[in-house]
Formats: C-alpha cells, structure tokens, sequence
C-alpha cells in the first residue's frame, strides 16, 4: 500500500488505534510539548485513523480523517470537506516518505467517503511539506496548543 520498509493502512483494529496514539503521545506530547489532555479529544472516536507500522510491526506514523459532521465543525460547516489531523512522524521514521503516504492514505480515505477537498491546520513550520503535496495556504495564521498554525485545503 506504501512504498519503502513500512505499510499504511487503515487503523480499524483497537489495537491499530492504541498505536496511533503511541506515536502522537511520542512526537506531539514527548516532542512538542502538547498537553496530553489536548492532544486527546473526543473527535478521535468517529475519526479514521492511519497507521504507518514497519516491517517488524514498530508504529512509525499516524493520522486521522474528520468527516461528516466532526469535520464541518472543523472546516466552517461544509460537509463536503474532510478534515486532514494529527500527522504525525517518529523521529526514527523521518525521511523515509512516511508523512507523504500518511497524508496520500488519509486523501484516499476521503475520496472513498466522497469528499471534495481536504482541509488541516498545518503547523507553520511544515508549510513547505503540505504546499510540496498540493495544499494551498488562507487566512492568517493562529495558534492551537501554543504553535503557529496555518489551514491549508486541496481539492482531492
């Protein structure tokens, strides 16, 4: 399903989940600093989640899907658009085109459910990353548990 010494698949096995988590926990909490009560929230229980494991079965990335109504809350009430988050990349794994399968996983996942577009709030240091996949930068940047932030959206 993806390229180099690791897969991506959807996470729809408890266990698959609890991996995802174990990623975010490591980059967003251990690395960034991210409240661990922020990083949680209650959109992880409808969201599709990705896991990107090796070989050997180490979780080495993650991301979640927001759609329907969880995701028009997120992306100003058009459901026509999903709603790209928590992508994350362990420090181990990066380099190795984990985050573009994520991301390619979590479009896919979106076309699948008949979305239009993807919208995320790119933390504003990976700009470059989202823009180099085809996302597009709107409106001014804000900040989401105390990093600089800008939404970007691709039609899919």
């Amino acid at each position: 399903m993806s390229p180099g010494p690791y897969v991506v698949r959807v996470a729809s096995e408890a266990a698959d989940r609890e991996a995802c988590f174990a990623v975010r926990r490591e980059v967003f909490v251990g690395e960034q600093g991210v409240p661990e009560e922020v990083e949680y929230d209650a959109y992880d229980a409808v969201a599709v989640h990705v896991l990107a494991v090796r070989a050997d079965g180490l979780p080495i990335g993650a991301g979640r899907l927001l759609f329907g109504e969880a995701a028009a809350a997120k992306v100003g009430g058009d459901p026509s658009v999903g709603s790209l988050g928590r992508l994350a990349v362990t420090k181990a794994a990066r380099g190795l085109g984990v985050g573009v399968a994520l991301v390619r996983a979590i479009e896919d996942a979106a076309r699948a459910r008949g979305l239009r577009a993807v919208d995320l709030h790119a933390q504003t240091q990976a700009l470059g990353f989202y823009e180099r996949l085809g996302y597009e930068a709107y409106g001014p940047e804000f900040a989401d548990a105390g990093i600089a932030h800008r939404a970007m959206r691709r039609a899919v």
